[in-house]
């Protein structure tokens, strides 16, 4: 056993914490969970900091307890929300609950005798639930004062968008998952993000009211972006764990592209390395920040346990190809859909392979053909200047004719104006 809460202390991700249960958690192997809402097939990185909680529980050999709702996932939480959520139906939620799952089991061991993790859903025990049990087992313990206290209810009652019945009675829902699980599962403890708090001490409050029982809560800091963006959230949307949705390339390049005040805070949260690993990575860095050592040593850590090596592995030779010295080898062993993947975002052009065949000089190509320049004159100017490439070399002639033989992959031709400005010609 290991101090699980001095583990959160120290890596910056403790919040709240009821009185008692650090040390209840020092008596011994104690069961605690914390609930993930399927609203998508897959999570995302700000799902990670609870991820994380749940992994350093079990490493201090406590027994995590991961919940999916199949059921709250059809009502939604109004905590930190200000707008209602679009209700899912029944098979949208099995469906992501699929989703979920299969991620989840890559992060805690599911396996480890004693302290293994458990996957439990509250459909299981809401399905065969009517409303008069309901009203009658939980909602009489619970007074609608209590209930309009929550900071989560308030914001929601002075903003605008007010507050449905379905949202109102969540934390009451929520209540009783932990109720449940305290009552079958002995689970002791709730952990969850701050914004949760309400509605962990909701379940504890019910617990001491309907069974004189006692449970007890804890909260992580919600993780936010030094320049006050909101974590997890790039140009292009949210950064999801599902490599369908964002590839192992652009994972990686989300941490790889952190600033190093974050990266100093996310290396505690989001890695398992210690406190002497990390304090001696923070030399190496500040001996020489434009190494980015800390980035790297962050981002090759989670896009290894997210995904894989091999995956890793690619999307540093991507980087290396499209920032470095990469070398053309690399870009012909990716099929169509990676290359696309890779170039998403960067401006495209389509040319003919007819034309192609007969060959079109550099300065009719970047200019005329796909836009790439605004004329000829400029192509040719820029060129002189060197301040062209073509599938990674230099362009110094103008007037030099491209062929079918300079695709890459039969397909692809990739242009650099400058360092980092990239364009894809596709030819159809």
């Amino acid at each position: 056993m290991t101090n699980f809460v001095e583990e959160l202390r120290w890596r910056g991700m403790l919040q709240d914490m009821m009185p008692g249960t650090e040390e209840k958690l020092n008596e011994g192997m104690t069961s605690g969970y914390i609930g993930f809402d399927p609203t998508a097939d897959s999570l995302h990185v700000g799902h990670l900091t609870q991820i994380m909680t749940l992994i350093h529980f079990q490493r201090a050999g406590h027994k995590p307890y991961a919940l999916v709702g199949g059921a709250t996932g059809m009502v939604g939480d109004p905590s930190g929300k200000s707008d209602e959520r679009n209700l899912q139906t029944e098979d949208m939620v099995e469906h992501n609950l699929a989703g979920m799952k299969r991620q989840l089991s890559k992060f805690l061991n599911f396996d480890e005798a004693g302290n293994g993790a458990v996957m439990v859903n509250n459909n299981d025990w809401f399905k065969d639930m009517n409303l008069f049990t309901f009203i009658r087992d939980v909602g009489k313990h619970i007074t609608v004062n209590y209930m309009m206290a929550k900071d989560s209810v308030k914001r929601r009652l002075d903003g605008d968008s007010g507050l449905s019945f379905t949202e109102f009675c969540y934390q009451l829902i929520q209540g009783y998952d932990f109720y449940y699980l305290w009552k079958n599962q002995n689970c002791l403890v709730q952990m969850g993000g701050s914004d949760q708090w309400g509605n962990i001490v909701t379940g504890t409050e019910l617990i001491r009211r309907k069974d004189a029982g006692t449970a007890f809560a804890i909260t992580t800091q919600l993780i936010k972006k030094a320049d006050g963006t909101k974590f997890g959230k790039t140009e292009s949307g949210a950064v999801w764990l599902d490599p369908q949705k964002t590839s192992p390339y652009k994972f990686y390049q989300f941490w790889l592209n952190a600033s190093d005040d974050d990266t100093k805070k996310w290396i505690r949260i989001f890695t398992l390395k210690t406190q002497e690993e990390i304090e001696n990575l923070e030399q190496e860095h500040d001996a020489a920040p434009h190494l980015r050592i800390l980035q790297k040593a962050l981002a090759e850590d989670i896009t290894i346990r997210t995904h894989s090596e091999e995956a890793l592995e690619t999307a540093i030779k991507t980087s290396e190809f499209l920032f470095g010295n990469g070398s053309l080898e690399f870009f012909n062993t990716l099929n169509e859909e990676q290359v696309l993947e890779i170039f998403e975002g960067v401006p495209q052009h389509r040319i003919s392979k007819n034309e192609l065949a007969s060959g079109i000089d550099a300065a009719t190509l970047l200019a005329e053909k796909s836009t790439i320049l605004e004329s000829k004159g400029a192509a040719k100017k820029l060129i002189q200047g060197g301040g062209v490439s073509v599938n990674k070399e230099k362009l110094t002639d103008a007037a030099f004719i491209f062929t079918k033989a300079d695709l890459l992959n039969d397909q692809f031709i990739i242009v650099q104006k400058g360092r980092r400005n990239y364009f894809l010609l596709i030819a159809e």
